[in-house]
């Protein structure tokens, strides 16, 4: 068949094999190429001898949990095991991209020695922990690290059977903000109606840090984390701008609570010496952060300034940042006054905040967005469903199911 791109309010309802095949190796050759022989200080080679062995990856099939997944393998040696609700492609019906993100990589790692499986299926069930569990004990033993980067509109509760969903909504009051959408630079105005108090509690549910307090409380029970093991979550903040729809609506109180967390996980890990941490990570295009209003526009503004400061990063550089500067560096982990990591520090420079914020005022409704990097936030979006390559021939027949 012939696979076009389809994208329907930010949301791409196809995705491409090889193009997400591409994208997978383009990851793996920059962290191999500044693993080995970086002259980028920004970066810093490693042998990977102090980096994680044993990695579990909870939603390491796109964006931050795939970039994870990445760095680990290929900048540590590390054997992987992703666990991520994906669909399987049919006949006529391409995949997800993080089905085909993750065949290709597995194909990869296990060509180059390291092993690399997953686990499909709903992550928030007990089934789907048992048997990850399972996994583990079968090809690791144990593992060093755990990264939780799961983004789902809803979870039922595998206790109760209850379903809770998510949503994007300010706390108290409307929302009117400008914004633009993935297929136009026109600005236009946004409107978001409040959240109702039970939609504020079920997406703290959904997005809070309770699956990720049952998942280290499992593991931790099936004597599955090694001495010293680790597990970080991650997080955003992002500037004043985006506040109403963001930090302080339901998913930032969402993500106030998995901050939350980590204190209390630290305790709970002491029996192996571990920790747990929470890494506020940079502004990126992300399936997830594609479909918040106001947020594509502030990416666009914030892509271009950070291009012509050049410091802006993509999911894979950032992780790799953490991991080499944070969490594995040859010192105490850096965090901030609330215990989290900070990897959007550059994102959070003033001067960069405030050329942000200097470009925002310059929009207006209804015209062209300017000053802004559109093309390039347009650009990571459909590269990373397996579009927008160069050297792609978009037109050819493939069959959706081989990878």
């Amino acid at each position: 068949m012939i696979i076009t791109k389809k994208v329907l309010r930010n949301v791409s309802l196809t995705a491409h094999p090889a193009g997400c095949r591409r994208y997978v190796q383009d990851q793996i050759d920059w962290v191999l190429t500044h693993a080995k022989q970086s002259k980028d200080a920004n970066y810093p080679t490693t042998d990977g001898s102090n980096l994680p062995k044993r990695v579990l990856v909870l939603g390491g099939s796109t964006g931050y949990g795939l970039s994870s997944r990445i760095v680990a393998a290929y900048a540590g040696n590390a054997d992987t095991i992703n666990v991520s609700f994906e669909r399987e492609p049919s006949e006529k019906k391409t995949a997800t991209p993080g089905w085909y993100n993750t065949m290709a990589f597995e194909k990869q790692a296990t060509l180059d020695g390291l092993k690399a499986s997953s686990v499909f299926g709903d992550a928030f069930s007990n089934e789907i922990k048992e048997e990850t569990a399972k996994r583990i004990k079968e090809e690791m033993g144990q593992v060093d690290l755990v990264i939780y980067s799961l983004a789902s509109p809803l979870r039922n509760d595998p206790v109760t059977g209850q379903t809770y969903r998510s949503v994007l909504k300010p706390i108290g009051k409307s929302f009117n903000a400008l914004s633009v959408d993935l297929g136009c630079d026109e600005v236009k105005q946004a409107t978001i109606e409040p959240a109702t108090e039970d939609q504020i509690v079920e997406t703290v549910k959904v997005m809070g840090g309770e699956d990720w307090s049952l998942w280290i409380d499992y593991l931790l029970e099936q004597n599955l984390l090694a001495e010293n093991a680790m597990t970080v979550a991650y997080s955003y903040i992002g500037p004043k701008i985006t506040y109403p729809v963001y930090r302080e609506g339901t998913i930032g109180k969402a993500k106030e609570h998995l901050e939350n967390s980590a204190a209390a996980l630290t305790k709970k890990l002491e029996k192996v010496n571990g920790k747990a941490f929470v890494s506020v990570n940079k502004a990126l295009v992300t399936r997830a952060s594609a479909v918040i209003p106001v947020v594509p526009l502030y990416m666009a503004l914030l892509y271009q300034v950070m291009k012509e400061k050049n410091i802006h990063e993509h999911c894979t550089q950032q992780i790799y940042r953490l991991f080499l500067d944070r969490l594995y560096a040859d010192k105490a982990v850096l965090t901030d006054e609330k215990g989290r990591i900070r990897v959007d520090d550059w994102e959070m420079l003033s001067d960069v905040q405030a050329e942000v914020e200097k470009r925002w005022a310059l929009q207006q409704e209804g015209q062209p967005l300017v000053q802004g990097d559109m093309d390039g936030v347009v650009e990571e979006y459909e590269q990373i469903h397996g579009f927008g390559f160069s050297d792609i021939n978009y037109d050819e027949d493939v069959d959706p199911r081989v990878i």
